[in-house]
């Protein structure tokens, strides 16, 4: 019997300068959004800016940390989004230890499966709870991956490499300042990953149709709610989303944001909706329904596409689809009967390849209380109706 459902839906984050203009005497920078982006513009300004600066951040919502929400379920929290950080991301590393957060890892390997809508095209086998089970497991996974896919999964893996061995260059001691993020991409060698689409630079790679088509779509799908048809850097960070090692911190990602705004002691107000942006002099006037703030510069640290903030003078923003990503928590057991299995061969990770019939893009366990009672969460590219979830679970 399904007990709960908890629906949420989060999208990409854009972070865009308006003004920097730190120079002489304190400076009052005005920060919209409490997630990452602008908590850690808070930081860095606080950490190099040359002069004292006052920082005030404004909110929407009631809570830090945009989309590494988390959301309760029948007394259980669980992340929305942003559940997993990469190794390789120094930023967070750092942040996790300055912040003195304990973090975890997962290094058990869940079995995933890639539904193609009517059956399940490849199955990985599901270990059991002894360590040799899961040895033994993952040996039997590991070749069963290998002969499916052959020499383009080290491909893959290279292409991976090569992409965050680049991008590991911005990380370096001079840290230089760019005025574009095109010209920052183009300082690593990674501006043209951009004019390309995944799927056109892992075939120019050698990869197979087959991995294209199977492991890396459904990974496209699980991370961005997106397929091959993405930007080659995106799909790179994507595919880099996938790799071993990945960690999260105890209680929640979001104490990531939360610690860092409090580090940098900026005044922080919640429930606070910035309607307007106009430039008066060399200031800048934020409008809301509570008044006006007048700051120096501001950072917009939050979707320009979602936000509808008005810009005085108008600010030119490029016209293009967003992708939206709707997470949908459900206790009780997934129907076997839908998928044409029983619950024992149905995988921890359900998986689904790219086909506009299939209503979800990934379905998996969070928590499993016992064989008939489970915690899930579903991904998918709309909202899902009552009546599908009543058909997807029981």
């Amino acid at each position: 019997m399904m007990v709960k459902v908890v629906r949420m839906w989060g999208v990409l984050v854009m972070v865009l300068v308006v003004a920097v203009g730190l120079c002489d005497g304190e400076r009052e920078v005005c920060v919209v959004g409490s997630g990452m982006g602008g908590a850690s513009v808070a930081y860095f300004l606080r950490e190099y800016a040359v002069e004292p600066v006052q920082i005030s951040i404004f909110e929407e919502g009631g809570k830090v940390g945009g989309r590494m929400a988390v959301v309760e379920l029948e007394g259980d929290t669980f992340e929305a989004g942003g559940s997993v950080i990469h190794p390789k991301n120094l930023h967070a590393v750092r942040f996790a230890e300055l912040l003195g957060l304990n973090r975890t890892s997962d290094d058990d390997e869940e079995s995933f499966g890639i539904w193609d809508g009517t059956r399940f095209v490849f199955q990985t086998a599901r270990a059991g709870d002894s360590a040799f089970s899961k040895t033994i497991t993952q040996i039997m996974n590991t070749v069963s991956v290998l002969w499916r896919y052959g020499i383009s999964l080290w491909r893959m893996q290279n292409y991976v490499n090569g992409m965050l061995d680049k991008f590991l260059k911005l990380y370096g001691k001079d840290r230089p300042a760019f005025d574009s993020v095109e010209e920052m991409l183009k300082s690593v060698d990674l501006y043209n990953d951009t004019q390309y689409t995944l799927e056109e630079l892992l075939l120019n790679a050698g990869l197979s149709r087959l991995l294209i088509d199977e492991l890396i779509t459904i990974t496209m799908r699980i991370n961005y709610g997106q397929n091959v048809s993405i930007s080659g850097l995106a799909g790179g960070v994507s595919l880099a989303g996938a790799q071993g090692g990945l960690w999260a911190v105890v209680g929640g990602n979001w104490q990531l944001a939360d610690g860092l705004i409090r580090h940098t002691n900026a005044s922080l107000s919640l429930n606070h909706k910035v309607l307007s942006v106009t430039a008066v002099g060399d200031r800048y006037m934020l409008g809301s329904e509570g008044g006006t703030t007048t700051c120096d510069a501001v950072v917009i640290a939050t979707s320009l596409d979602e936000s509808k903030i008005i810009f005085t003078p108008s600010v030119k923003i490029l016209e293009r689809q967003m992708q939206h990503t709707y997470t949908t928590f459900v206790r009780g057991l997934l129907n076997s009967d839908y998928f044409g299995s029983t619950n024992e061969d149905i995988p921890e990770l359900v998986a689904t390849m790219e086909d506009p019939a299939i209503p979800f893009s990934s379905i998996s366990v969070l928590k499993e209380y016992n064989t008939t009672d489970k915690a899930y969460k579903v991904f998918s590219r709309a909202p899902l109706s009552d009546e599908l979830l009543g058909r997807l679970f029981r």
